[in-house]
């Protein structure tokens, strides 16, 4: 009788080895379309192995630091050059074990492959500045140092990109890294970390420990010999990653929530509103934290652009993501769904009004996933729940606003910051909204999705603690600067007290 093969299992790699955990456990990684489907096992990681990751990178950190930015680069050059070869594979990868459309998962690996070329790029311009002296014979400049070893904890919903946010400037810095990424979704940073691994990183420079965030999370950011933690998730994990890191004033980056609106003036182009609604609402099933939850509309369009955008809405198609013909996936887990479904509850009771959706999908071929309808409330308070707090899902609450100044104090009154749009063709309106808009990230005319690799990304208030992913800001993060002063007088200079005479 035939049986079943047994699933693959994927250990940590440390030191340049695929090695068992000390806890000698491991857990599922299973398909949110489809449960009965088995990704593969991977090793629940404890401090043991967090403690052996670090060890390898503090040692290996040794001669990294030494070899010059870029010859690194030439590395992660390398390493781009593989990711774009293996793009299919990975993105299929990620469908299966995230659950995102395929055109997404596409996006997040050319994400990774667009953030190692750029960093490879910067190999040859980690720049410092020269500046005159106020002295004679002295000669002032700075330098960027490397730091150490970095701790990177990682979210499902881009299990590719944002470990590329944060692996590749902290290497191109000539730092080393342990990765713990999101226990939804490791398979994606095992194919990176093996591509790293291809392109010719040496031994211990990148280190990956898979688990949760108690047994793994918090010993790598809580860790004596970890300086440097990037933490990207829930301002609730935010919070504890910031209070283990305090003590001992690590370098700390928190990329978390987001409750982002999208603002549709009445001269806006309508047609191009609801196709940004639609993108910024329900891609990745309404699961990042740029995800347009929120769209304030002026209350002379408020009509015209509820029917356009709820016919829409009711036409997205649900599904698998392998599926070519799908709009929208599932929710990551069960307890994602069961969130959005307690969240759709509390609109009602809150008095918004359901315009479509509010149900799980649970029969025929959404029986084994986690699926939810796209869901969108109408006529709702900004002070509402559904209007506040980030529910990570399907759900989009209309807001009627009466003018510009309405829409930018609705936009501002949530605890987060990250992202904004405004649809307007009045030039001056948007310039306006440029402004006052208190996010790290503002759009005009584009959801508030599509961030570009070579720009700052990250936000406000409960969003971040004001360090950026990306573009030449993520190095400022990943190093430290150092100043010098070099004076070929021969005789003693002292600064202000010799140049004030």
């Amino acid at each position: 009788m035939a049986t079943a093969a047994a699933p693959r299992v994927y250990k940590n790699f440390i030191n340049g080895e695929w090695v068992d955990s000390r806890s000698g456990n491991a857990y599922e990684n299973r398909n949110p379309a489809n449960a009965d489907e088995l990704i593969g096992m991977f090793v629940s990681s404890n401090a043991e192995d967090v403690d052996l990751a670090v060890d390898a990178a503090k040692l290996a950190y040794q001669k990294w630091r030494l070899v010059p930015a870029p010859k690194r680069a030439e590395i992660l050059f390398r390493a781009a050059e593989l990711l774009v070869q293996h793009k299919e594979q990975f993105s299929k990868d990620m469908t299966s074990e995230m659950g995102k459309v395929l055109a997404e998962t596409r996006g997040d690996v050319q994400e990774a492959i667009d953030m190692t070329y750029y960093m490879a790029g910067e190999g040859r311009r980690l720049f410092g500045q020269t500046t005159p002296s106020e002295l004679p014979d002295k000669f002032a400049m700075s330098v960027r140092q490397s730091i150490g070893t970095c701790g990177l904890i990682t979210p499902w919903n881009f299990p590719m990109a944002i470990p590329s946010w944060k692996i590749m400037p902290a290497l191109i810095s000539g730092n080393t890294v342990v990765l713990k990424p999101a226990e939804d979704t490791p398979l994606s940073s095992y194919n990176l970390v093996q591509i790293l691994t291809d392109a010719g990183v040496p031994e211990g420079v990148v280190n990956l420990v898979s688990g949760n965030g108690p047994n793994a999370g918090a010993p790598l950011a809580e860790h004596l010999d970890v300086p440097v933690v990037s933490f990207t998730g829930s301002t609730a994990v935010g919070r504890l990653i910031a209070e283990a890191c305090a003590p001992e004033f690590k370098h700390c980056s928190l990329e978390m929530g987001g409750k982002n609106i999208i603002i549709v003036m009445e001269d806006a182009n309508l047609d191009l509103a609801v196709d940004g609604a639609i993108w910024g609402g329900f891609g990745t099933t309404g699961q990042r934290c740029t995800a347009a939850s929120r769209i304030a509309v002026h209350k002379s369009v408020y009509h015209d652009f509820i029917s356009r955008f709820v016919a829409r809405v009711k036409k997205l198609r649900v599904g698998d993501g392998l599926d070519p013909g799908i709009d929208m996936g599932p929710c990551i887990n069960e307890q994602q769904l069961k969130t959005v479904m307690d969240y759709v509850q509390i609109g009602q009771t809150e008095g918004a009004k359901l315009l479509t959706g509010g149900h799980c999908l649970t029969e025929g071929p959404y029986a084994k996933g986690w699926f939810h309808e796209p869901t969108v409330f109408g006529d709702c308070n900004p002070k509402m729940r559904v209007a506040q707090e980030e529910i990570f899902g399907p759900v989009v609450s209309l807001i009627p606003i009466g003018r510009l100044e309405e829409a930018v104090e609705v936009a501002n009154g949530v605890p987060y910051g990250l992202s904004a749009s405004i649809y307007t063709r009045n030039v001056n309106r948007a310039f306006q909204a440029i402004r006052d808009l208190f996010t790290g990230i503002v759009y005009v005319n584009a959801p508030t999705i599509g961030a570009e690799t070579h720009l700052p990304f990250g936000g406000t208030k409960k969003t971040g603690n004001g360090h950026r992913e990306a573009a030449i800001a993520a190095i400022d993060f990943y190093t430290e600067w150092k100043t010098l002063y070099i004076d070929y007088s021969d005789k003693l200079q002292r600064a202000q007290i010799d140049n004030a005479e």
